[in-house]
């Protein structure tokens, strides 16, 4: 009998204990672009940390933006895109990064550490990055194109796809008129109205997420998509071809910020130095072939990976970030609420 107690006892204590780990472990709650981050890379934290995680998914940057300011200290790490990035710094809504918690932030490349939208790093790590370009079927489009404008030849009429955002369309009009993209005032809106209308009638498909489909089936023959869509498609056909518009394309760049008010501040910053561990930043480059923008993982890529041309495109001079536009966003929204009736 006590022994029975003693064992008892021993029992008790240690469940107590574990209840007690337990409560005193607060749960890391990410707000993230789709299914952006493997969850075998959440649980590899979770194992290695004992810190549980939960996630809660957007599928715009602006709808992150109205959930954040609706919810504050709901969020402990969030991923917004640069422009928001920008946006989110002005507005005083992100926590400070303490790089001395993330020793792996030296990772990253060089050229991702004075982006316009957070020089040096002092808000935000970079996740992924990208380009948004042309995708073509090459057994089914013959001629060249190399710009917005080949894209949207009356010829490819009702054979076309692209995402479905309204900056990206606005700013590919305005690169194809030799205007940066992002001078968005009335006035170039203007320029580029007549040409958006010519456009649109002529896309068969909108689709943000998963364009690989419609191009597979050959519902559509060619299109503008991000470039982690267009590498799985050179992936599993070699028949498709990725394009970097001549005109100038869109170089995103997805980060981790911790909101202002984030309550777990310490476990955010754990995942993100976590993240850039070269074994793990690879793991999300398998899921998700986009620009990997961690030097120490595009060591253990492969040759396949490396040389894929949507994820790592020759001559990708022509670039521009997204910058932070503020109200004009609104004038983007009315025009092509106007012109997609």
């Amino acid at each position: 009998m006590k022994q029975l107690f003693s064992l008892m006892l021993v029992l008790s204590i240690a469940l107590l204990a574990s209840c007690n780990k337990t409560a005193s472990t607060p749960t890391l709650r990410l707000f993230i672009v789709s299914e952006y981050v493997p969850q075998e890379v959440i649980d590899g934290f979770t194992k290695e940390t004992s810190i549980p995680v939960t996630k809660e998914l957007f599928d715009t940057n602006e709808a992150m933006l109205t959930k954040l300011q609706g919810s504050p200290g709901a969020y402990d790490l969030i991923q917004p895109s640069e422009y928001m990035v920008e946006h989110l710094i002005k507005r005083g809504m992100l926590a400070p990064i303490d790089a001395s918690h993330i020793p792996n932030l030296s990772n990253l490349l060089p050229e991702f550490r004075q982006l316009s939208s957070d020089p040096g790093l002092k808000y935000s790590v970079p996740y992924m990055a990208g380009t948004v370009g042309i995708v073509i079927n090459t057994d089914k489009v013959k001629d060249p194109v190399n710009t917005y404008q080949d894209v949207f030849s009356a010829k490819y009429n009702q054979r076309i796809i692209v995402i479905d955002d309204n900056r990206e369309i606005v700013s590919w009009a305005m690169a194809a008129k030799g205007i940066p993209i992002n001078d968005v005032t009335p006035e170039n809106l203007a320029k580029v109205k007549p040409l958006i209308a010519e456009w649109l009638p002529r896309v068969k498909i909108y689709e943000g997420t998963n364009p690989q489909g419609a191009l597979l089936r050959g519902d559509v023959d060619l299109g503008i998509v991000y470039c982690g869509d267009a590498a799985k498609l050179i992936e599993q056909d070699k028949k498709f071809k990725y394009v970097l518009p001549a005109d100038g394309a869109h170089r995103f760049v997805d980060s981790l910020c911790i909101p202002k008010d984030a309550k777990n501040k310490e476990a955010a910053e754990k995942f993100i130095s976590y993240i850039l561990r070269p074994e793990v930043s690879k793991l999300i480059s398998d899921k998700f072939p986009y620009t990997n923008p961690n030097a120490a993982a595009r060591k253990v890529l492969s040759k396949s990976q490396l040389d894929n041309g949507a994820s790592y495109p020759p001559n990708a001079e022509k670039l521009e970030l997204f910058r932070d536009i503020g109200k004009a966003s609104s004038d983007i929204s009315a025009l092509m609420s106007e012109l997609r009736k």
